[in-house]
């Protein structure tokens, strides 16, 4: 079963096209990776999917959902990690996962979910006065919360020391080893590299390339994916 579905992707702010006629899909059990330039239309192609935002023009679905119509089941369905997100400051992280574990009705262990996260060791302090990594792994936690199906995640280990950015590799690895979808945007080639099946490239609203990150790095003759994102993108970071 195809896990994401998104055809024909358009949205504009004011002047400004976002999107312009994306196309891309995950099968069931695929970590895709999507990348681009600041601006490429990442985050809105994310917002859409995960319901925050109504395209202009075009669709997309979760395992077969409209992500708005269908708002309740895809939440059932559906993490979501975003860089940005705002959790309640005065919560404690164990607070905030358990918090948000009772919005499921199933879910992960909270105090697993918090171990296995390397968080355990400041469990019992505010979001507010976490680290930035910290706070990153936190989000993630809330949004594992519910053992999706499906997860879109955005700039994964950013803010993480290498230790805490490996560790996570391995939560991800072991995730995709329990059939879990995931959509990572990321900056992070070597991640990318490690983690993803395929690799979504957008560039100015559109998709650039596709691929595994190998076919892509032979299409451009490169060594590593940074350097095949910088030959199809034209050079710019």
């Amino acid at each position: 079963m195809t896990a994401i579905e998104v055809r024909n992707l358009h949205q504009r702010y004011g002047r400004r096209t976002a999107l312009n006629g994306v196309d891309l899909t995950v099968a069931d059990g695929e970590v895709v990776g999507l990348l681009g330039r600041n601006g490429a239309g990442k985050s809105t192609t994310v917002g859409v999917i995960a319901g925050l935002l109504r395209p202009d023009r075009g669709t997309a679905r979760v395992r077969g959902l409209d992500p708005i119509a269908d708002r309740r089941e895809v939440r059932r369905l559906l993490g979501v990690q975003l860089q940005d997100a705002a959790l309640h400051p005065s919560l404690t992280v164990r607070e905030l996962v358990r918090l948000h574990r009772g919005f499921h009705a199933t879910g992960a262990d909270p105090d697993e979910l918090i171990e296995t996260l390397g968080l355990t060791g400041v469990r019992d302090t505010r979001f507010e006065n976490l680290s930035g990594g910290e706070a990153q792994r936190t989000s993630i936690a809330v949004a594992l919360t519910g053992r999706p199906r499906v997860a879109l995640l955005d700039e994964l280990t950013t803010g993480l020391d290498p230790e805490a950015r490996r560790h996570l590799w391995r939560v991800i690895t072991g995730l995709r080893a329990d059939g879990m979808t995931v959509l990572l945007v990321s900056h992070a080639m070597e991640e990318v590299e490690r983690l993803c099946d395929r690799v979504v490239l957008l560039d100015r609203g559109r998709v650039l390339a596709t691929g595994t990150p190998a076919a892509l790095i032979a299409r451009t003759g490169g060594d590593t994916l940074d350097e095949a994102f910088l030959t199809l993108t034209g050079g710019a970071g």
